[in-house]
């Protein structure tokens, strides 16, 4: 069982100051530039249309090449610096699917300069080696009881996660979906790992409040990308609306008074000799 997050003695004095104005939080980011050839334009963000419209709800624009990068670095963050938990020594092989911006196969590439880093289908992996899932879940927690059901970040997380992405066959990530992936799968030696992820610079410990600090900044622009197009193309939702739901859960979620987080997943198996 996980200790509970301890919140900050400072961020409950003033109650009445909702927000973390005081911080002293950079809320910048370096701009990337992104390149991709078949894409749409909604709600003012760009989406890729490889796989079709029905499976692609995050943008794929710079706003979001710099979103998941700053991802990146929170989860390293969560990790203790770790980019990967399988229990592997100077993997020669590495396989990254979903890489994103790229980045993490960037870094594996530098931490193992011998190793051809690739990004492909699970059937290549060898027999003996690892897969490793790595996902954030979709249901919001709290441990003080300062999360309730009218929060307007809970509420945007329920109607992703509980009646958009169900519709298109994709659940939110738990411990058990992704365990259940990989023993279908047939993998063997199954570790399934979760870590607390913060949302905002509440915790008293000064790693979690980093996380949690880093994380309110990749929320900034991250409610949007998760939820817009889900919203607006799946459940078929105005834009005035969805933008308000947006809006009111990032408000919610720099309300120092809310401490929530949710999980970050990590599950890994080994294929058959």
């Amino acid at each position: 069982m996980q200790e509970m997050l301890e919140v900050d003695p400072a961020m409950l004095q003033n109650i009445d100051d909702e927000d973390y104005a005081s911080s002293g939080y950079d809320t910048t980011t370096a701009s990337l530039t992104a390149s991709i050839n078949q894409y749409i334009f909604e709600n003012g963000r760009r989406y890729h249309t490889y796989f079709g419209i029905d499976k692609n709800i995050l943008p794929t624009d710079e706003t979001e090449q710099d979103r998941l990068d700053l991802h990146h670095e929170i989860f390293l963050l969560l990790l203790r610096g770790s980019l990967f938990s399988a229990p592997i020594q100077n993997p020669q092989r590495i396989l990254d699917v979903g890489t994103g911006t790229g980045i993490w196969a960037i870094d594996m590439a530098d931490e193992f300069p011998s190793a051809e880093v690739i990004g492909n289908d699970l059937s290549c992996t060898k027999p003996g080696g690892y897969v490793q899932l790595c996902e954030v879940g979709g249901e919001l927690y709290c441990d003080d009881g300062t999360l309730t059901d009218d929060n307007a970040l809970k509420i945007a997380f329920d109607i992703l996660n509980k009646e958009a992405m169900p519709k298109i066959g994709r659940p939110p990530a738990t411990r058990e979906n992704m365990t259940e992936r990989l023993q279908k799968a047939g993998f063997m030696d199954i570790v399934a790992l979760d870590f607390k992820h913060p949302f905002g610079p509440w915790p008293k410990d000064k790693r979690q409040k980093r996380i949690g600090a880093m994380n309110m900044l990749n929320m900034e622009t991250g409610i949007e990308s998760y939820f817009m197009a889900a919203a607006t193309r799946i459940l078929g939702m105005e834009v005035q609306k969805a933008e308000k739901y947006c809006k009111d859960a990032f408000a919610a979620l720099k309300n120092k008074n809310f401490h929530t987080y949710n999980y970050y997943y990590v599950v890994y198996g080994r294929k058959p000799e």
